[in-house]
């Protein structure tokens, strides 16, 4: 059985910790005026929890270059925040008590996220968050994105936990995978998909993190 000092908790970003989807969304619709470039019917919810490196070419088959999927990734991510500064933004219902719950527990938190690392402090500084996360890995640390595990494994290696002792906390499908590809336990989030459709891919499904609490992940993870 293991041990609750052995266990960490990893966590994706945009669905999870925020709600960002509107703000998403928007930064690419003023990056395809600002293009001159036309967006593909229902080329959001095929990329949420992509790389813009897999978006960019793939979805919106805008460049193949990767200078020129740099320069467009870069630019619609300054758009995001930009938006951000106007709008502002605060962390979705019971993650804060979660991620208090867990700091008591002596539970370590890490960001696992296809989000760029400057997005990521952006709104950590915003809504206040800093210090309730041990390292963050970002898109700009991993060669493949979700749903190769990647992500998660560095993120499990930056807290020394080994990923069995790990719970992944993720919002797309593309992440459940990435999680049970990894060897880790994972806890989906009803914020992008419906709770049902992510019963399938994940350990627990549920529609807030106020729904969960630190007894919730020593279970699954010693007492499973």
């Amino acid at each position: 059985m293991k041990n609750v000092s052995e266990i960490g908790a990893i966590f994706d970003w945009d669905g999870v910790i925020i709600d960002s989807s509107a703000a998403h969304e928007q930064s690419w619709d003023l990056l395809a005026a600002e293009e001159k470039r036309v967006l593909p019917t229902g080329h959001f919810k095929a990329g949420f929890g992509r790389k813009n490196q897999f978006i960019i070419p793939n979805i919106l088959n805008w460049a193949n270059d990767a200078a020129e999927i740099e320069r467009i990734g870069r630019r619609k991510e300054e758009l995001y925040r930009e938006i951000l500064k106007t709008s502002g933004i605060q962390a979705l219902p019971g993650v804060r008590e979660l991620l208090e719950g867990l700091r008591a527990a002596g539970i370590p938190c890490v960001v696992g996220s296809s989000t760029p690392r400057l997005n990521i402090e952006h709104v950590m500084t915003l809504a206040n968050l800093h210090g309730f996360f041990a390292d963050i890995v970002s898109a700009e640390d991993v060669s493949h994105g979700k749903p190769n595990p990647e992500v998660f494994l560095k993120a499990a290696s930056k807290i020394n936990r080994l990923p069995a002792n790990c719970v992944v906390f993720e919002d797309a499908f593309v992440g459940l995978e990435a999680a049970r590809a990894g060897g880790f336990k994972s806890i989906g989030v009803g914020t992008t998909n419906s709770v049902e459709t992510l019963k399938e891919k994940c350990d627990v499904a549920v529609h807030r993190l106020d729904e969960i609490t630190p007894a919730t992940i020593i279970n699954l993870l010693v007492v499973s």
